[in-house]
């Protein structure tokens, strides 16, 4: 067997690791923003979204509270599909950093500790998709 043919083979799994990849990043937004948006899965909703980032001095709290759970939720729809997922990337890239700085910095590495290293992963994973986009298993790349 050559090395042109391990290439290959290699190759031909690049589209079902980006889609894995893809879907797991979605449903991981999904549920964080459905805990935003509608109090799901112990969350505490619009109101106890504002509330939090109203207490981190993000004003007005109530617009960004509805600003990071649609990013979270209908970003991870979006990117569930394939959808603008360059676009989507970018949002939740954005949506991550400031995440990063504001909540978890402070509490240093350990996301046990509340610290950035889940975030840090979500970005990551998010600057992937801005750079290399939903993939071939995607609504973008069936339209393209």
């Amino acid at each position: 067997m050559n090395a042109q043919t391990n290439q290959d083979r290699v190759n031909a799994l690049v589209p079902a690791a980006v889609l894995v990849l893809r879907i797991v990043v979605a449903v991981v937004f999904m549920m964080h923003g459905a805990q935003k948006l509608f109090g799901a899965f112990g969350g505490g909703g619009i109101s106890g979204t504002a509330g939090f980032l109203g207490s981190l001095g993000l004003q007005p709290a109530t617009f960004w509270a509805w600003v990071v759970g649609l990013v979270e939720f209908g970003g991870g729809l979006a990117l569930g599909i394939g959808l603008l997922a360059r676009w989507v990337g970018l949002l939740l890239a954005i949506n991550m950093a400031v995440a990063a700085i504001v909540v978890h910095v402070p509490n240093g590495f350990f996301a046990s500790n509340g610290g950035v290293e889940f975030v840090l992963t979500l970005f990551a994973a998010s600057l992937f998709f801005i750079a290399y986009g939903g993939g071939r298993l995607s609504v973008d790349g069936v339209r393209s």
